[in-house]
């Protein structure tokens, strides 16, 4: 589900310093900026290329062309049609969509059941994020848990179509729509000719090239604890994505317990390990969006062992005990400047 609530956002959280390098001629000291509320949240876009502007316009317009085909929320996407024609009909569907699938599946094995793309049915029940968010009980629980199997889906290649098996099955692409669309946008401006942009899509973060002092940026990590641009520390990047899954997103809090928004498909409730954030660096940001998730899913150790076995993803472990644990790509990246937390070494 693509959360359609407002949230209150710092922007970007984004520190950009003052370097020695020189700089960049090419490169604009106040960039070309657009924001607008897509996605169910903020989207900002920054290209520092002179004469580029107009990649603006391409851009949003990038952006709202796949809500309009990957949302839940709006009823004639390809999404919604899948989802109404549940246990009914295959759905044919675009190549955006069919590729997403294809990814969320390949997701869902690596996590052994901590990702779902099916996990819809879960997602509507408790509304997180959205005005009428609820604890559902646990028999309306107990009810959808068997209709979240990404088994259950149905892809052929040969009419690029889909099927959801069981009727009231639904899919969900919270966990990794944005880091997709990221990835689309991060192409659209290299065709474009971009080299310096930011692309924050909702604190999914992707830097492109450098700033125009001709330094690395430097993006902040995420305090899980509080609201969106607070941050625990940071590192400097050039061509990568920054995205954090944490409690402090989204939650609700019922006869005092706090019920934050990533849901264990396993068991109907959130997830519940001493991982207050984990924020993924990553290459391709539909990694980080979608490993952010599977990571938090796996726990702390099991999920330092997979992060360290995947192929261009590092990862920055906060603990609900402050601690900071650090993947070894990031040992001698990450700058704490929060004494409120910890390193502790792996």
């Amino acid at each position: 589900m693509i959360n359609k609530k407002l949230v209150h956002l710092i922007w970007v959280g984004l520190f950009i310093l003052a370097g020695c390098s020189s700089k960049q001629t090419d490169l604009l000291d106040s960039p070309y900026r657009e924001t607008n509320f897509l996605l169910g949240t903020v989207v900002n876009i920054s290209i520092y290329d002179a004469d580029k502007e107009h990649v603006l316009e391409l851009a949003m317009d990038r952006v709202e062309e796949l809500e309009n085909i990957i949302s839940d929320e709006i009823d004639t996407t390809e999404v919604s049609e899948i989802n109404k024609k549940a246990g009914v009909e295959p759905v044919q569907v675009s190549d955006d969509l069919y590729y997403l699938i294809e990814e969320s599946i390949e997701y869902g094995e690596l996590s052994n059941g901590g990702f779902d793309v099916t996990v819809g049915p879960l997602t509507n029940l408790w509304r997180i994020g959205f005005d009428d968010a609820r604890k559902p009980e646990q028999q309306e629980i107990d009810q959808v848990l068997p209709l979240i199997d990404q088994q259950k889906v149905q892809l052929n290649p040969d009419d690029q179509s889909v099927f959801l098996v069981e009727e009231d099955m639904q899919l969900d692409f919270g966990a990794i729509a944005k880091g997709y669309i990221t990835d689309e946008i991060h192409l659209l401006l290299t065709e474009e000719g971009v080299t310096s942009a930011i692309i924050d899509l909702g604190g999914n973060i992707f830097v492109m090239g450098h700033r125009p002092t001709g330094d690395e940026w430097t993006v902040g990590i995420q305090n899980p604890f509080l609201a969106r641009g607070e941050v625990v520390g940071r590192i400097e990047a050039t061509d990568q994505s920054v995205v954090t899954s944490g409690i402090y997103e989204r939650y609700i809090e019922v006869d005092g317990v706090q019920y934050h928004h990533l849901l264990d498909p396993n068991t109907g409730y959130p997830f519940d390990n001493e991982i207050a954030g984990v924020s993924i660096v990553s290459d391709h940001s539909i990694d980080g969006d979608a490993l952010s998730t599977v990571v938090f899913s796996k726990g702390l150790d099991q999920g330092m062992d997979f992060i360290e076995s995947f192929t261009g993803a590092e990862a920055i472990f906060v603990t609900k005990d402050r601690e900071i644990i650090l993947s070894s790509g990031l040992v001698d990246e990450f700058e704490l400047t929060n004494d409120s937390f910890e390193i502790i070494q792996n």
